[in-house]
């Protein structure tokens, strides 16, 4: 009895099937895992093992890798959300999360997907952190915010396997209303400013202009007090060396009188004088009135002591 022509070309195509599937098994076997990445191996579906960076073989139809991770440190979008403030304003917020896979296990089997829960607990927490702040304080305490989410997420990440490195909010958004007040109070704060620093540059150039004038006062009284004292030390000088001088020619004179022949010498001198003034009365346009013994020279020198000695 032959069997069928047909039945042989199906047992080499089974045949041809399972050595195919054998092979592509074996190639799938054999895992080449890149650096700071890591494979999860379950064996007949228990987890069995964690593939490091390097070269790894596996059973074939008894081991599989089961998950993929990469352990670098990647960012995760935080869709914008609406939060409402301790005084009643709607805001939206939005934020990005850094974190890293530090156990590959439990960010495997530990929750269905950590990237959606770490997301979903960064609203939740951003929500409940700026309901106990008003709006001003929403846009001064960021760092508040961010450090809570950040502690909440730690607490959460130690039984995922992950680890949140920080949470930054990129954007607050109050409503439009909200937005045009803030920016009136703000323009107006500015112009509050200005009119301040406009005053204050003011009340400071009335104090530098009378300062200036106090103080160039203060040198003409010191200028003016300074001229006098030299002025009046000059007169006193000057007439200081008057008195001196005029004490001196006295001295001499004195001095002259008393030498022999100094009297009839100084009279002599004064009749030279005497004579000189009566000459100049000769002139017409002089009009003196003198009286009668005028020309008799010696009654004027016996009435001021000058005899006339032999």
């Amino acid at each position: 009895m032959q069997i069928p022509l047909n039945t042989d070309v199906a047992v080499m195509v089974i045949w041809g099937l399972i050595f195919a599937i054998f092979v592509i098994k074996l190639f799938q076997s054999i895992r080449l895992v890149p650096t700071k990445s890591a494979y999860i191996v379950e064996r007949l579906g228990k987890y069995h093992s964690t593939l490091d960076a390097g070269f790894h073989t596996l059973i074939p139809f008894v081991d599989k890798v089961a998950y993929i991770h990469d352990l670098k440190e990647e960012t995760i979008d935080v869709p914008p959300q609406e939060c409402f403030s301790s005084d009643e304003v709607n805001v939206e917020v939005d934020g990005v999360i850094y974190i890293s896979v530090t156990d590959p296990v439990k960010a495997s089997y530990g929750i269905t997907d950590y990237r959606y829960a770490a997301i979903q607990l960064a609203q939740t927490t951003t929500r409940s952190v700026i309901g106990t702040l008003d709006l001003d304080r929403t846009f001064e305490e960021r760092d508040v915010i961010s450090a809570k989410v950040v502690e909440v997420l730690d607490q959460a990440g130690a039984m995922w396997g992950i680890r949140v490195h920080r949470y930054e909010i990129k954007n607050i958004t109050p409503p439009e209303t909200v937005k045009n007040a803030m920016e009136m109070q703000v323009n107006a704060e500015r112009e509050r400013r200005a009119l301040l620093a406009k005053s204050e540059g003011d009340k400071q150039s009335k104090i530098n202009r009378s300062e200036g004038i106090k103080a160039e006062t203060v040198n003409r009284s010191e200028g003016e007090m300074q001229r006098r004292i030299n002025e009046a030390e000059g007169k006193a000088e000057e007439i200081l060396t008057l008195s001196r001088a005029t004490a001196e020619s006295i001295e001499r004179l004195a001095t002259v009188i008393a030498a022999p022949g100094g009297h009839n010498a100084l009279r002599m001198q004064l009749g030279e004088q005497y004579f000189k003034q009566l000459d100049g009365l000769s002139q017409k346009s002089s009009r003196v009135v003198l009286p009668g013994n005028m020309v008799d020279f010696d009654y004027w020198m016996n009435s001021i002591g000058l005899k006339e000695k032999a």
